[in-house]
């Protein structure tokens, strides 16, 4: 027998129309492409950034717009680069690799429970009392093409993008190495750390980034599905964003 994904044990994907040969080990890829990804992903925002200067030049776009145009364009370099990593040198199909594919198990449980996890991290946050800071996204409420495009980002294409790399890519990887629990925590702490530029490198911020990060793999590991993980993610940013938008309008 061919070994399978761990984290997707109990889904039975129909038989593909076109025979694909299995991997030998799961995760089939390794540190190497790891690197590789992470090592292209530098130069992909610099690529970005180009690309939307030039939009930006014919068409007039305030400075949030253009920043999360070249977030948006930067995401479909990176994953256009984990694509050609799994399809192309693997022959593995990029979806279905990262454990997005059906049935999503669990994952309208996940989607209800994504707004008590970010209450439990907002009293967390009571709690250990994080230093107030200038709120990394208050500039995107500059306008209303900007609000949406925001919106867009923070309940969908970020926790969809999220999810596929952090707990579809990387933590597989994690878990493989030095287990479930040390897996989970480890990729929720770089979870958390990626996010510590835009809260001036608070470590309690960081924390409870990570926490929730944390929660989001534990769901994946449990359900074998990158969708739930992305559901509970959404809809946990749905909530901090109502609540987010709420502020920002009481203030306004």
């Amino acid at each position: 027998m061919t070994p399978q994904d761990p984290f997707q044990a109990e889904v039975v994907p129909s038989a593909p129309a076109v025979p694909v040969e299995q991997p030998s080990r799961w995760p089939f890829w390794d540190y190497q492409d790891l690197f590789i990804f992470v090592f292209l992903a530098l130069p992909c925002v610099f690529v970005a950034g180009i690309i939307v200067r030039g939009i930006s030049a014919v068409v007039s776009l305030s400075l949030p717009l253009q920043e999360l145009l070249v977030q948006l364009v930067w995401y479909v370099l990176v994953f256009s680069v984990l694509y050609a990593l799994l399809h192309l040198r693997y022959r593995q199909p990029f979806w279905r690799s990262l454990g997005w594919a059906p049935p999503f198990r669990d994952a309208h449980i996940a989607f209800i429970a994504g707004p008590f996890v970010a209450i439990a991290i907002a009293y967390l946050g009571y709690v250990i009392h994080p230093p107030a800071i200038q709120q990394p996204f208050r500039q995107m409420l500059a306008d209303r093409p900007t609000i949406i495009l925001f919106s867009i980002f923070a309940v969908a294409i970020g926790p969809l993008c999220e999810e596929l790399a952090f707990r579809g890519f990387l933590m597989p990887l994690l878990v493989r190495s030095v287990g479930a629990a040390p897996g989970i925590i480890l990729t929720g702490v770089l979870f958390g750390s990626l996010h510590a530029p835009e809260y001036g490198w608070s470590w309690k911020h960081v924390s409870l980034i990570a926490a929730a990060g944390s929660v989001f793999g534990w769901v994946r590991y449990r359900t074998g599905s990158t969708a739930a993980s992305t559901f509970m993610h959404s809809s946990y940013n749905l909530t901090q964003l109502i609540g987010f938008l709420a502020l920002g309008t009481h203030h306004d």
